[in-house]
């Protein structure tokens, strides 16, 4: 069983209690807009860290972290983005590649908006963790934390860190 801590849009702020919800975790992921690479040094002095640069991330993020990742995690294949819509309203890019790749999970941030949601014609699970950072109009800082074991998702608790400052 792999235990996944999952954030997005930090924005260059990161709340010291992030450590204590993923200490448990095997994995962090980042769906982007991390803010400067001080956070992802962060993230990965905790543990091993995934991530993908959001529309803000300058060359600091750009040059070490990819537009998007697939990979297998477990039994579960993996497409994580920053920008990509949910379930129905993808960019036609992303619905495309979502029906090409076939991944389990699909992940994304970028909006602000706290999603978890299944979609069954493409058989794939989007979460968007919302927003861990300060900047931005949502109202309530997020993270997810989930666990894979073996094709299973399961477990997935969403933590909520406090109003945005």
């Amino acid at each position: 069983m792999t235990r996944i801590g999952l954030i997005s849009d930090t924005h260059g702020f990161l709340d010291e209690n992030i450590f204590k919800h993923f200490e448990q975790c095997d994995e962090i992921w980042h769906a982007g807009d991390f803010g400067d690479i001080s956070i992802a040094e962060k993230l990965k002095s905790l543990k091993p860290l995934r991530g993908v640069y959001g529309n803000i991330d300058g060359s600091d993020i750009r040059n070490v972290y990819p537009e998007k990742l697939f990979w297998q995690c477990e039994d579960v294949k993996i497409f994580m983005i920053h920008i990509g819509g949910y379930p129905p309203k993808y960019t036609t890019a992303i619905k495309e590649e979502i029906a090409d790749q076939k991944p389990k999970m699909f992940i994304c941030g970028h909006s602000h908006i706290l999603k978890v949601m299944y979609d069954a014609q493409l058989e794939c699970l989007h979460i968007n963790p919302g927003a861990a950072g300060n900047q931005g109009w949502h109202k309530m800082r997020t993270i997810i934390r989930f666990a894979i074991d073996g094709s299973d998702i399961k477990n997935c608790e969403v933590i909520e860190l406090g109003k945005r400052g």
